[in-house]
């Protein structure tokens, strides 16, 4: 009965790598969990919850069934597992007949350790590359997403509608996965080939991966995804970048979590996190990693902020994420769906203005300690150019200079800035950065400062400025 329980839970977390994953033998052991703390947490007229410490260093019995994607079928036990974790138990609704209420909702409201121990029977999971790590992380995530809240079992004890208990999504996350900076270089041949995962629960199925960029250190993806949520407060984004290896396993680079409390529905979170080893690990990591940049918007099922119903479940027409929903807010509250085929793609399409203001402390290139400098603008999607005046033997220099591109779709172009030092016979590098359209879509116009990438110091100073254009 507990193989038939377990089983297809673990199949929702199976990598890809495995091919099945299924138990020959599962048995709890001899070892009873330890209640080393009860705490009632809340008492009132509708419910009471409980939390209860559990602590758990069993001698359970169990061999997995192990096949990979490759063919080879190998028998692994999971030995040594050492458990603690804080549980909660919600007796809710309180009602006048034995046992005074009406149903049960329990879940794991804290995981504070769970280690355990893997041994291929008869040989070692070291013989497949990748293989120990991609069962482990299976078997953690199965247990803590499927028990850790807000998961939570309900269980019926007085006949009634308990469906308001039950976990269901609550508002949608839209994640524009922009780009990366500065990773670690995992390969001893040219640079990494890194690609980002990303979820809010790692069921298969919710989980997204980008594109992978070959041989750059500093990626941009530029990449949309869409995140069921079901409870903001506790709740976080994931993200993970790897190289990828080829034959060998994909080797981890960083990761990163947004907590989704930290969030205002409706409103453009643009932020920069650093990248760190292990999640898990609560010492300081001091080796610098990179950094991910996104972009983020959370928005609430049903609610009324300018594009109205168009956020309640599968009302999403024409394909639209809901970030494409918030930014038609300047649309004064019509739905979508009755506007025409040209007024629809008033959201995406028209003139982005950009004033090149001046830039700061820029990098000498010239032997004599100085530069003549010029920027480059270029739409991502069209290659479209425009370019600045050269401002002679000036590390500060001021242009003031406007520039207009026609953007035909500016969800998913983007604004690349470089900036170079003329020379006779060439040019130097003096820095870049890429923009997306997200904040001049969503604010209409802004003043930025930004920070030149590969290249020591320096600053560019720019006006972006959006004016929306039916076809």
């Amino acid at each position: 009965m507990m193989k038939a329980l377990v089983e297809p839970i673990l199949e929702q977390y199976r990598p890809a790598i495995l091919d099945s994953l299924t138990f020959s033998k599962l048995t709890l052991g001899t070892v009873a969990p330890q209640f080393t703390g009860v705490t009632i947490v809340e008492s009132g007229d509708n419910g009471v919850i409980m939390e209860l410490e559990v602590k758990w260093d069993g001698n359970p019995s169990i061999i997995l069934n192990v096949k990979t994607i490759f063919g080879v079928a190998l028998p692994i036990q999971v030995k040594n597992v050492s458990f603690t974790g804080v549980f909660r138990l919600i007796f809710k609704p309180l009602v006048d007949e034995l046992p005074c209420f009406g149903a049960l909702t329990y879940s794991l409201r804290e995981k504070k350790k769970l280690d355990f121990t893997l041994k291929v029977v008869g040989g070692n999971t070291k013989s497949i590359p990748g293989l120990s790590g991609a069962i482990e992380d299976t078997i953690r995530d199965a247990v803590e997403d499927s028990l850790l809240w807000p998961v939570r079992k309900v269980i019926p004890i007085v006949p009634g509608d308990y469906r308001d208990l039950e976990l269901r999504p609550i508002g949608v996350l839209d994640v524009k996965l922009v780009q990366a900076k500065d990773l670690i270089n995992k390969d001893l041949v040219g640079k990494s080939d890194p690609y980002a995962v990303l979820y809010i629960r790692p069921i298969r199925d919710r989980v997204k991966k980008s594109k992978t960029i070959d041989n750059e250190l500093s990626p941009v993806w530029n990449e949309h995804f869409e995140f069921e949520v079901e409870d903001i407060a506790t709740q976080h984004l994931t993200v993970k970048i790897y190289d990828k290896e080829g034959v060998q396993d994909d080797e981890l680079l960083g990761c990163a979590q947004v907590q989704l409390k930290d969030l205002e529905p409706g409103k453009l979170k643009d932020i920069h996190l650093a990248l760190v080893k292990d999640l898990e690990n609560r010492k300081p990591d001091t080796k610098n990693r990179g950094q991910v940049h996104l972009e983020l918007i959370y928005s609430q099922f049903g609610e009324e902020n300018g594009f109205g119903g168009l956020l309640a479940a599968g009302a999403q027409p024409f394909g639209m994420t809901s970030l494409e929903k918030v930014l038609s807010n300047g649309m004064n509250g019509q739905r979508l769906s009755s506007l025409s085929p040209g007024k629809r793609k008033d959201i995406i399409r028209g003139v982005l203005s950009v004033t090149v203001k001046r830039a700061e402390n820029l990098t000498s290139t010239d032997l004599g300690g100085k530069a003549d400098p010029y920027v480059v603008l270029t739409m991502k999607k069209t290659d479209a150019k425009k370019k600045t005046r050269v401002v002679p033997k000036n590390l500060n220099p001021e242009w003031d200079q406007t520039f207009d591109f026609v953007v035909e779709d500016a969800l998913h172009d983007m604004l690349i800035v470089e900036v170079w030092d003329h020379d006779t016979f060439g040019k130097d590098f003096m820095g870049k950065l890429a923009l997306t359209l997200t904040k001049v879509l969503h604010e209409g116009e802004y003043d930025g400062d930004f920070p030149l990438d590969g290249v020591q110091s320096g600053q560019i100073f720019l006006h972006l400025k959006w004016t929306p254009q039916p076809i």
